[in-house]
């Protein structure tokens, strides 16, 4: 299969292209060299390059010991790299029981679709049937105690 070049085309302004003109003339190299040097430096990078003119570029080198490098870095202290790893665990987890809980409801929904309605039974019907019965239930009011 091997490894392909690609080619990108963009649009810059007449007066952007001859600045990017001078400096590939006097670097000696093509312009398209220089787009490829700076896609390297990207890609070799990850993407944290800042562009400086070269005069800027000695200055900060001379202040390089008071200055922070680029790109910043942080130093984390392992008990919060160990807490966000046990965080992101946990959310895994309950994403894992979320996804669990939904493939049951889908289950029961599928199953409750399934039954014919008269099936069903719902706790109101039976309510208003017990109202309407002649004869209630009723806890020792017709309990007779002259047979003991």
């Amino acid at each position: 299969m091997g490894n392909k070049n690609k080619t990108i085309s963009f649009r810059v302004s007449q007066e952007k292209f001859e600045t990017l003109r001078g400096i590939a003339e006097e670097r000696d190299i093509s312009l398209s060299a220089v787009f490829r040097d700076y896609v390297d430096l990207l890609v070799a990078h990850d993407g944290q390059v800042e562009v400086v003119p070269e005069h800027e570029l000695n200055e900060s080198t001379n202040e390089s010991s008071t200055a922070e490098s680029f790109p910043p870095k942080v130093e984390v202290p392992k008990s919060f790299v160990r807490e966000h790893e046990r965080l992101e665990l946990e959310a895994e987890h309950l994403r894992e029981q979320l996804e669990e809980h939904k493939r049951y409801v889908t289950k029961l929904r599928q199953e409750l679709d399934e039954y014919d309605q008269e099936d069903v039974v719902h706790l109101d019907e039976l309510d208003g049937e017990a109202e309407e019965d002649d004869s209630p239930y009723r806890i020792g009011s017709d309990f007779d105690d002259s047979q003991f």
